[in-house]
């Protein structure tokens, strides 16, 4: 019996990583001279702290932290933008989070996908993981190729492959 555990986990390495090229991309450009732009990620909280002074360098600053974050591979996904706050100045403040984990009710929506895919497999909801079984190798491929292109709310890892 073949089979594989959807997950959705961030490597908090590389998401530093990101965050500090997008720290120097925004400090290199022209338009931010002088302004007081912050990124600040809490790992222990997995937390993202963005201060702007006005909406168009947030958008800006959006754009070049979701770039950066591709550059390294992770989905933007992985970042719930939250509400934007007022700070001091007139300044504006976001307290993202980081997603990890899939939701039970994303998990159900995953799973009745596949249920729906007519494919032969069996799929298990396991605390924030779902586990997928079949018997052929080539059906939980299917599954995988079917869920890459299904638009879903989470950024989603096929790991512990076992034939």
């Amino acid at each position: 019996m073949a089979t594989f555990d959807i997950v959705s986990r961030i490597d908090l390495q590389l998401f530093d990583n990101a965050v500090n090229v997008a720290k120097q991309r925004v400090g290199q450009r022209y338009d931010f001279k002088g302004a007081h732009i912050l990124l600040e990620l809490n790992k222990k909280d997995k937390t993202l702290k963005v201060e702007v002074p006005d909406d168009m360098k947030l958008k800006a600053v959006q754009q070049i932290l979701i770039g950066c974050l591709m550059d390294q591979g992770l989905s933007p996904k992985t970042i719930d933008w939250g509400k934007e706050e007022a700070a001091s100045l007139g300044a504006i403040r976001l307290t993202c989070k980081l997603v990890e984990g899939i939701e039970k009710d994303v998990a159900r929506d995953i799973v009745a996908k596949i249920k729906d895919s007519g494919l032969k497999v069996k799929a298990t909801i396991q605390g924030d993981q779902v586990r997928v079984d079949g018997k052929q190798i080539d059906d939980l491929q299917a599954v995988i190729a079917m869920l890459k292109g299904a638009e879903l709310p989470v950024a989603l890892q096929f790991i512990n492959m076992k034939r």
